[in-house]
């Protein structure tokens, strides 16, 4: 149940956005009840995001009346337009910061954090030291470039002593609020979903979890620090428009996902890098 999608066209999007309105009223329009499943239509990132979905889909959403489409995304940038676009019910990636700077940078979007999931460990990896003491002077660091990953990274570095934030820098400190910066360090912005194939180019590389697990980073490169997970604001939660947030197929789903036989299979898939955490998330 499993649909790749690269790129999604303005066309391929309308076309959707037609058929646009919550799962349930689908459901109920197209004549559903009487055991038939509702079917919703979530946008996610390949690991862990959407292997979850398919776990779900695989051994829960049918006892639970869903039937879930997973359209895969390769990068951070197009599913949230997707979805305001009508081009799915939902979707799963993100975290607080990042649809907040989305929804700054996009006023007319109108969307709903209904709760955290899961917390993937960002870690600082390197393919030429093996421990932060390490790097030397001007050493290249990779970083995301979206505002609400580089600055997760760039609290990573200060709390290895790399670097001092500005006090006022908030959740998405840029290196505008760079401080200090002992070790001259060369930051290098890049695109999330490339910095693994960047290390072996970069003295060191902060990278998100889910690109970590999918390139197998720790199979080729010594992991120098993780971020602390206690407190940590970057859950990765599910989404959706804020007029579908009631939705029943959306709690539902909500539900699953903080099943006990969720939590189990994220624990045993990736034992301390994705971390099952308790709904209630932060509302946008």
């Amino acid at each position: 149940m499993r649909r790749t999608l690269a790129i999604i066209g303005a066309t391929a999007l309308a076309a959707t956005a037609a058929a646009c309105g919550a799962p349930s009223e689908r459901a109920a329009e197209d004549g559903g009840g009487g055991g038939d499943a509702t079917t919703i239509t979530v946008g996610a990132t390949p690991v862990p995001h959407a292997d979850v979905l398919t776990y779900i889909q695989e051994n829960l959403a049918a006892d639970a009346g869903l039937n879930i489409e997973v359209t895969e995304f390769t990068d951070y940038n197009q599913p949230n337009t997707a979805l305001v676009e009508g081009g799915l019910d939902a979707n799963y990636f993100q975290t607080v910061p990042f649809m907040e700077d989305f929804l700054e940078g996009n006023p007319d979007a109108d969307l709903t954090y209904v709760g955290d999931v899961h917390l993937e460990a960002f870690g600082l990896y390197s393919q030429k030291v093996g421990d932060v003491a390490e790097l030397e002077d001007g050493v290249q660091v990779g970083v995301p470039n979206d505002a609400a990953n580089m600055g997760r990274a760039l609290k990573l570095l200060e709390d290895q002593g790399l670097l001092t934030l500005a006090e006022d820098s908030g959740d998405n400190p840029s290196e505008d609020d760079i401080e200090d910066n002992p070790k001259d360090l060369d930051i290098v912005p890049t695109e999330a979903a490339q910095l693994p194939r960047s290390l072996p180019d970069l003295d060191a590389a902060a990278i998100n979890g889910n690109y970590a697990i999918e390139a197998k980073v720790a199979e080729s490169a010594e992991a120098l620090a993780f971020e602390d997970t206690e407190g940590n604001p970057y859950a990765n939660g599910l989404v959706v428009r804020s007029e579908d947030a009631d939705d029943e197929a959306v709690a539902t789903l909500d539900e699953l996902l903080h099943s006990d036989e969720v939590k189990r299979y994220m624990e045993e898939q990736w034992d301390g890098v994705v971390i099952p955490v308790d709904g209630g998330g932060e509302q946008g």
